[in-house]
């Protein structure tokens, strides 16, 4: 694995001199649209409905989005934050998220699962396709799937075969060079290898020390081997290393009688570095009556933050957080491959994942530091399996169960640091140990008539385990227990006018038991404890149109009503009845690009333009502080001549001013502004 990382750059260097097979395509960016990828666990004759959405490579690149942040909205009820720094990308779906402790949303890249949160902010602007499957999915995924599951899937150089060279320049010193090729060595043999680097010089400033908050240098590279030794049989051997090194955490005082944002000012920069090792090794035979995939994967992690967490000029408090992970995984799959009325999908996963933390809490206005140390190593093992019929006709039924055991340790150890005199004291250690058995089912009746207008309803069981605190003022808040989740959906998929203009739409409820709930305390960190009972409803509406050749129309509306039924923290606060935080009620993308071929002496040109909204959001249970419904304007052009596209793009034209993320702490409440006008270009050549 560590041979692949080194040969990641190496590739991408010499990618460009490699010699071009005589049957490679000639790539044609309007004909992007047509690759179709799916998750391996969908049979061949799909019997099987969920709520889904797809962010194809078009839509990509016609929005200028470079990472999972920025679809946000444009995916009904889909929501991640763009707060803070690579540390913290939680992701919300229908209202179900974490802030921290793990992720209630899946996240896999082409069958790599991702287990930890701060490695989900990739680059998307090289991918085939963004997949979002609505709603718990732990039958087929198992744990941390109880909100849904975000599938990314690359491109396969034996179908698909491009070079591309791309430079882009924005406001705020916005650097980007990327480098990616797709090429087809011979009929069995293709090869994936991309570079990119990405600068900024940051978009807010710290005015006590007079310097940005949030600048960002980032380095990737990604390396695939595909390999058909035989019609039926496919391999890839996969390897992506990232290095990112950024400040961030631009967050500042709220005065709630005001309504006003502080500006940013705090006394000590701060900071998060990232390194990501991901590696997989795939194995995927397609026979006449069942196909087999296995996937082994391992993923290496490893960060350092350190933040000043009080966010005020006083130097009462910083803490440095050290991550370091290392997830082994293998999961084998078997499922029909026939078009008969029986369809199954059957198989097990296990893991072992191992993390090692290190935190200091820096009370420098009190003299001394508390540093402890963790290690949590976590085995996990499972067996699914799931069976669909066609009843009669369009009818058929799917039911699926899914068995998971988790066994989980923590060996704790806590010191005491006096500054002054540099004596260090031993203040506690412990060993627990905990495990977790659940099953999570899933029904599913779904009808397709001749037309291909699909209903749908279903019933499934989302799951995620419990865990321990790293961070705790007393040892009631060691540890905290699983949250369960009924999904109760009906739906449909309609083919109004074929090629021309089709409807999505769906409504659901969620009862949540013992949600995970995240506060910050002030020189402890982040802890996580269980709320009572809570529930989520509401529905989705996505609508497609092409009215005439070359215009694409996209419209999708979520709306989410999300509260605490039953949550008292305390003798003296109940937040029962109050709204979740960090669930916009409302969320909507509208979408539209035009695609003139050819225009005058330029091959294409391609003029995009697209506005998202979202809101009301609530920072925090107490339902204190809020921001309302806002939008912001998006606009690209892009005109290809022969093997060069030049493209202008600009983000928040409007200079909508809104409040991104905002949290409340043991010293009141905090929030961080959203990104305002941005504007950029950039030149690509492909070959």
């Amino acid at each position: 694995m560590m041979i692949l990382n080194t040969l990641i750059l190496a590739v991408a260097t010499l990618g460009g001199v490699l010699p071009e097979p005589a049957d490679t395509s000639i790539y044609k960016t309007e004909k992007i649209d047509e690759v179709v990828v799916t998750d391996f666990k969908v049979n061949k004759r799909n019997l099987t409905s969920t709520a889904k959405s797809t962010a194809d490579e078009k839509l990509i690149q016609n929005q200028q989005i470079t990472s999972l942040k920025e679809l946000t909205a444009i995916l009904p009820n889909f929501y991640m934050p763009d707060y803070g720094s690579r540390s913290s990308t939680p992701v919300y779906i229908r209202g179900i998220g974490a802030k921290t402790k793990g992720s209630a949303v899946g996240f896999y890249v082409d069958g790599v699962p991702y287990n930890e949160p701060s490695a989900y902010d990739i680059d998307v602007s090289d991918i085939a396709a963004v997949e979002v499957l609505r709603g718990p999915q732990g039958t087929l995924f198992g744990r941390n799937a109880i909100g849904g599951i975000i599938n990314v899937f690359n491109h396969n150089p034996l179908d698909y075969q491009n070079t591309r060279i791309k430079v882009g320049y924005g406001k705020y010193n916005d650097v980007i060079t990327q480098f990616s090729t797709f090429t087809k060595l011979s009929q069995q043999f293709g090869i994936h290898a991309s570079a990119t680097y990405h600068h900024n010089d940051g978009m807010f400033k710290n005015a006590f020390l007079g310097e940005k908050v949030d600048d960002m240098d980032e380095g990737q590279g990604y390396l695939g081997f595909y390999w058909r030794p035989a019609e039926n049989w496919q391999l890839r051997l996969t390897s992506s290393l990232s290095y990112s090194d950024q400040g961030g955490y631009p967050y500042a005082p709220y005065d709630t009688e005001k309504d006003v944002l502080a500006e940013i000012s705090y006394n000590r920069y701060s900071v998060f570095r990232r390194l990501v090792s991901t590696n997989g090794f795939n194995v995927r035979y397609n026979g006449k009556g069942f196909s087999f995939n296995s996937q082994t994967s391992y993923q290496f992690i490893k960060s350092h933050q350190g933040i000043d967490q009080d966010f005020t000029p006083e130097d009462k408090s910083f803490v440095d957080n050290d991550y370091h992970q290392n997830m082994i995984s293998q999961e084998l799959t078997l499922k029909s491959n026939n078009m008969s009325r029986y369809q199954w999908v059957t198989g097990v996963f296990g893991m072992l994942f191992h993390t090692h933390k290190f935190t200091q809490n820096n009370s420098n206005s009190k003299g001394y530091a508390t540093p402890t140390t963790s290690k949590e190593p976590l085995q996990t093992f499972a067996f699914y399996h799931q069976s669909s019929y066609n009843i009669w006709k369009g009818l058929s039924a799917t039911a699926g169960i899914r068995l998971d055991y988790e066994h989980a340790k923590i060996d704790y150890y806590r010191d005491k640091l006096v500054f002054k005199t540099n004596a260090l004291t031993h203040v506690s250690d412990f060993i627990s140990k905990d495990h977790f058995f659940q099953v999570t089912p899933k029904f599913t009746l779904q009808y397709l008539t001749t037309q291909k207008n699909l209903y749908y309803a279903s019933i499934t069981r989302g799951y995620k385990p419990g865990g321990f605190n790293n961070s705790f003022s007393t040892d009631i808040y060691r540890d905290y227990d699983p949250e369960y989740s009924w999904n109760y959906e009906v739906g449909t998929r309609l083919n109004l006018v074929p090629e021309v203009l089709s409807l999505e739409a769906d409504f659901f409820y969620i009862d949540w038991r013992h949600m995970q709930i995240t506060t910050t305390v002030l020189g402890e960190g982040n802890v996580t404890t269980n709320s009572g009972h809570t529930d989520s409803k509401g529905f989705e509406l996505s609508l497609s149109c092409r009215p005439v050749k070359g215009l694409d129309f996209h419209v999708s509306y979520g709306y989410t009503y999300a509260r605490f039924l039953s949550y008292k923290k305390s003798e003296k606060v109940d937040y029962t009845g109050n709204k979740l935080p960090m669930v916009p009620s409302n969320t909507l993308g509208i979408n539209g690009s035009y695609t003139v071929l050819p225009q005058g002496w330029l091959d294409k040109l391609v003029v995009s333009m697209g506005m998202t909204g979202l809101g009301k959001i609530y920072w925090a249970e107490d339902n204190a502080v809020c921001q309302d419904f806002y939008a912001v304007l998006n606009a690209k052009v892009c005109a290809t001549k022969g093997m060069f596209t030049w493209e202008l793009w600009g983000k928040n034209l409007t200079d909508t001013d809104y409040m991104a993320y905002g949290f409340k702490s043991s010293t009141g409440n905090y929030a961080q502004r959203g990104k305002r006008l941005t504007v950029g270009t950039s030149l690509a050549i492909h070959f």
